[in-house]
């Protein structure tokens, strides 16, 4: 049997798909709902009972890409107002970047000067943000780079409810009060922040209103980024490391013949791991529950024999692998792996 062409068996996925499902995502993240399934029953029903008040096509987006002068004020007078927040939202999709397009360029990189304290409270404040929790250490330190300072004063809106969501912010000093509109009260007073705390999280990713609006108390300092730099930094990323796991399982022979869809997620499950100097990768007589590409440093192989003498078998250098034998023997480890050097990097594929 021939081998099926991977271009001929593409799956065509709806645009309008892709559009509802985020839609539906933003707004699990922002309400987060107890229970998902009874509030994803509810969104889409009003969502369909709007669509059939409103017609069959959303009459919002009809108009949303098309030029319309003073002279067709009449026409949106017509349009239906908005009946809940489960209503289309305008610009929800961030700005298009393309990675391939930008050329590399490191005297181009945004970099505002901050103090070894300043850092760490900013490395500290993103780290349990779901949005960099899966950046590797050099794109964290990019992004952090990228911060630039705020200062504000009592009674200033840092960002306000229904705006266009375009700033991240890391609370470096000052009280900011947390306030929302609701239907049954305006300004409600929610919570506040002191000195420490970071919200717009979801300004990163989505050009989305705000859902609260959050006011300073006293004088303070912020940390802010756009949301074009984050993209920018991640994407890029993310395509310059897709590249890099290409060719790292380019060369292992046992994969030679996936296809290029089957070779795509594999470069999807890959994880990358750093270790320092002398610290144990694998450990021989261990289940084997993954093999390892070295992406940077060396990686020393050694085995101990009946005796218990250590032996060293190999060191392995940028683009080679080890622990494959575990994809087909099911065996317990072979050998042990350490690290050499303060900077190894492996990108990891576990099973």
């Amino acid at each position: 049997m021939s081998q099926m062409n991977i271009n001929d068996n593409r799956i065509s996925v709806p645009p309008e798909l892709t559009d509802i499902l985020l839609e539906f995502t933003v707004n699990v993240l922002v309400e987060k709902p107890i229970d998902i399934l009874s509030y994803a029953v509810n969104y889409f029903t009003k969502l369909h009972t709007e669509r059939q008040r409103n017609g069959t096509k959303d009459v919002e987006l009809e108009f949303e890409n098309d030029a319309v002068t003073s002279d067709d004020d009449d026409i949106f007078e017509e349009l239906p107002k908005p009946l809940n927040r489960f209503t289309r939202r305008k610009s929800v999709f961030a700005e298009h970047y393309d990675p391939e397009e930008d050329e590399d360029d490191d005297n181009n990189k945004v970099i505002y000067p901050k103090s070894d304290e300043q850092r760490k409270q900013l490395a500290e404040a993103v780290k349990n943000i779901l949005l960099f929790r899966s950046l590797d250490q050099e794109q964290v330190q990019e992004l952090l780079d990228a911060m630039f300072e705020k200062k504000v004063h009592g009674g200033d809106v840092v960002i306000r409810q229904g705006d266009d969501g375009d700033y991240f912010y890391v609370i470096q000093s000052g009280t900011y009060n947390i306030h929302v509109d609701t239907d049954q009260e305006n300004d409600k007073f929610v919570g506040k922040y002191e000195n420490t705390g970071s919200f717009g999280e979801l300004a990163l990713m989505y050009n989305q209103p705000r859902a609260a609006t959050i006011k300073a108390v006293s004088e303070g300092s912020l940390w802010a980024m756009s949301r074009q730099v984050f993209r920018k930094i991640v994407l890029k990323g993310a395509f310059k490391k897709r590249k890099e796991y290409e060719s790292l399982l380019e060369g292992v022979p046992m994969l030679q013949s996936l296809n290029l869809f089957e070779r795509m997620n594999l470069c999807d499950a890959l994880m990358p791991k750093s270790y320092k100097n002398g610290e144990i990768i694998i450990k021989q007589g261990e289940v084997g529950d993954g093999m390892y590409f070295v992406e940077k440093g060396t990686v020393r192989i050694v085995m101990v024999n009946e005796s218990g003498e250590e032996k060293e078998l190999s060191k392995l250098n940028k683009g080679q692998y080890f622990g494959e034998l575990a994809l087909v023997t099911h065996k317990p480890r072979a050998a042990s792996a350490y690290a050499v050097g303060d900077d190894v990097k492996l990108a990891c594929m576990y099973f």
